[in-house]
């Protein structure tokens, strides 16, 4: 039997306006059919369907319920795991598409992207603004590429991410490492001074260097923000592009007990996690640019060579929905919030044997980020990590990080008050059934961070892509690291491959791992061995 091809009637060739706000269901769209000059005309349908631009696109290509022969294999649901969607339905399924034209492309995007990145953009203060869906780990990774050529130097904080240090290993920079300041009551590490970045880049100017940018991590897991107005007038007057790592600042400048965002105090770059405390679905962020000492065209090569060619919709989609969330009160959305953790901290101060991190501890830092809740229970002869296991099976609580001495919490605008007085409760509980208590005592602070005599052999490109060995952990004291270890979380490397293995960071290694910590990045978890580089490269 032979089959001719049929043109369909007019009435189902859609332009692609109509397709995003039908007004009624069809049994099939045309989506396929639209000509590349009418396929993005559709800015004022979207805003009239009171939906964020890219929210309304993809609700709009659900609802056409069209003959689908495209990526992925689930077929928009119809194949869907039951073992998953027993769990969560199968809408996410349903929502879960490929790149297909009505959608738009993530890297020249001309339709619902492209305006749902605007709106971003204005809402966050950027001149522009480009979509994550592989977390701010690649925005880093990007902005150190787009900024610093094999060779140039890049003054960062010791205590950075260590999406920082693989951003160093695929543009070849060289880092001129900043050791912050280090409270060891708390064991904790803090922000980067002013004075400090002026030091490193005049040290590198004496030696002929040639320096690429400065990247700051502010604030810090624990809240700890640096003065980032100074550091970026500093860089500026040089015409030194300052990035900021502010994964962990996506709501500052959006209360009045807030400090400003990064944006807001001259940063050029800012990646943000508008999954952490904002609420868009993990692994989302944004990469935020300002003024014009960065090349913008360079950042979207390098996030074309970072970024899925084949990226979440769902992810893409959550972002747009989280800005649009934002602006409907940017000015109250986190009172809540704040209030909250204000009455948990005042609560928590007067229980016997507790310590609450305030801005007292780290005096030379402009400000903390008030929802960063950190408890320190060294006073009860407990370990942060003790203390958590008690706290989660006891009570069922669940903290965001745990160290050596504290745990942070984290308070955003979805938590309760109920989750709060729970919290407050078992903290309560813990310090009074302690049988441990302990007076407190004379703390020596030494002011040294656990990789303060740092010794670089390599950099961390020729260190990742060097021969390596593996070699007992006690035996590689005096040995080039050729690994990346850090406890997780918070993900900041105690041990950067190419750096001299020293006594005092394997004893630290050993400590954090016996009192519960996760080692990431080790080819041994256990930590009774280590990868260091061969000896005769350097």
């Amino acid at each position: 039997m032979a089959y001719a091809l049929v043109s369909l009637p007019r009435s189902l060739s859609l332009p692609f306006s109509a397709a995003l706000t039908p007004k009624k269901k069809t049994r099939w769209g045309s989506h396929s059919q639209l000509s590349e000059d009418n396929m993005f005309n559709n800015t004022p349908e979207l805003e009239e369907s009171g939906l964020p631009p890219l929210v309304s696109a993809l609700k709009a290509i659900v609802e056409q319920n069209e003959a689908s022969f495209h990526f992925p294999g689930h077929n928009r649901g119809h194949a869907a795991p039951s073992s998953i969607t027993q769990l969560i339905g199968i809408k996410p399924y349903a929502h879960d598409m490929g790149c297909i034209p009505a959608l738009d492309t993530l890297f020249n995007p001309q339709g619902p992207i492209l305006e749902a990145q605007k709106e971003a953009a204005k809402l966050f203060g950027s001149s522009q603004t480009w979509f994550l869906v592989g977390g701010t780990t690649c925005g880093i990774q990007a902005a150190i590429m787009s900024t610093c050529s094999p060779g140039d130097y890049l003054i960062l904080p010791r205590n950075c991410h260590l999406s920082a240090i693989s951003g160093m290993v695929l543009s070849g920079a060289v880092p001129k490492y900043i050791v912050p300041d280090y409270k060891n009551d708390w064991d904790i590490p803090g922000g980067i001074t002013p004075l400090q970045v002026l030091n490193a880049i005049k040290e590198l100017e004496l030696e002929g260097k040639k320096l690429g940018a400065v990247f700051i991590t502010s604030p810090t897991y624990h809240g700890i923000c640096s003065n980032l107005r100074e550091i970026s007038e500093l860089c500026h007057s040089r015409k030194i592009p300052l990035i900021v790592d502010e994964a962990h600042g996506a709501h500052l400048g959006f209360n009045s007990e807030m400090p400003r965002s990064a944006l807001q105090q001259g940063a050029d770059l800012a990646v943000q996690s508008t999954h952490k405390v904002l609420s868009s679905l993990s692994q989302s962020s944004m990469l935020h640019m300002s003024g014009d000492i960065v090349d913008k065209d360079k950042i979207s090569r390098c996030l074309r060579t970072l970024q899925p060619t084949s990226p979440s919709f769902l992810l893409l989609a959550s972002l747009d929905a989280a800005r649009a969330q934002l602006s409907e009160s940017p000015d109250v959305i986190f009172n809540q919030a704040v209030e909250l953790a204000n009455e948990a901290k005042n609560l928590l101060k007067r229980i016997p044997g507790i310590s609450v991190l305030e801005h007292s501890s780290f005096p030379n830092f402009l400000a903390m980020d008030p929802l960063r809740l950190t408890v320190g229970f060294w006073e009860l002869g407990l370990s942060g990590y003790e203390a958590d296991r008690i706290l989660l099976r006891d009570f069922g609580i669940v903290c965001e990080l745990v160290g050596n001495k504290s745990i942070t919490y984290v308070l955003t605008h979805g938590t309760c008050r109920e989750h709060v007085e729970r919290l407050v409760l078992g903290i309560k509980h813990l310090a009074a059934t302690c049988s441990s208590i302990q007076q407190p005592k004379d703390i020596v602070l030494t002011g040294h961070a656990p990789f303060n005599d740092i010794i670089m052999k390599l950099i961390p490109r020729d260190a990742f892509f060097a021969s390596k060995r593996k070699v007992a952990m006690k035996e590689s004291i005096g040995k080039v690291s050729g690994e990346l270890i850090c406890p997780y979380p918070p993900g900041i490397p105690v041990l950067i491959p190419g750096e001299v293995i020293t006594e005092r960071t394997v004893d630290h290694l050993l400590h954090v791992r016996s009192k519960g910590a996760d080692i990431g990045g080790a080819s041994d978890p256990l930590l009774s061995s280590i990868l260091v580089c061969d000896g005769d490269i350097y």
